[in-house]
């Protein structure tokens, strides 16, 4: 499976970005996805999960109630919508696929990466 992510830049505090993944090469409609990042000096983390049905959905705290991920099957894309961004939120954002069933979505170990899309927020 590859996974190509786009959509980051530079935003100002307060900002918005919309993150997408588009998945190729395998049957990611049947895996569990993820958004993770990571910001200089720090370890990559777990940001939001959705199950491969869609109906389940997961989020670090710093981010529930401002990230919102989704999917579209069907396309074959995962999507991060980012609003009210902080400075703090400046990382490289991963797209992750998860093949295994999973009992939390925050728990997720990923099969596979893309490459990464920074993200900037400025204050």
């Amino acid at each position: 499976v590859q996974l190509v992510e786009s959509g980051g830049g530079l935003v100002q505090a307060g900002g918005s970005l919309r993150l997408s993944c588009a998945a190729s090469g395998g049957t990611s409609s049947n895996y569990n996805m993820g958004w993770f990042r990571q910001a200089p000096g720090k370890e990559r983390a777990f940001v939001a999960g959705i199950s491969w049905s869609g109906g389940s959905t997961d989020y670090v705290d710093s981010v529930k109630g401002r990230f919102t991920i989704s999917r579209d099957s069907a396309k074959n894309t995962v999507s991060l919508q980012m609003n009210n961004l902080k400075p703090e939120d400046t990382a490289v954002y991963y797209c992750a696929a998860d093949r295994k069933i999973l009992t939390s979505l925050t728990r997720m170990t990923p099969d596979y990466w893309g490459r990464g899309t920074q993200v900037t927020v400025s204050s």
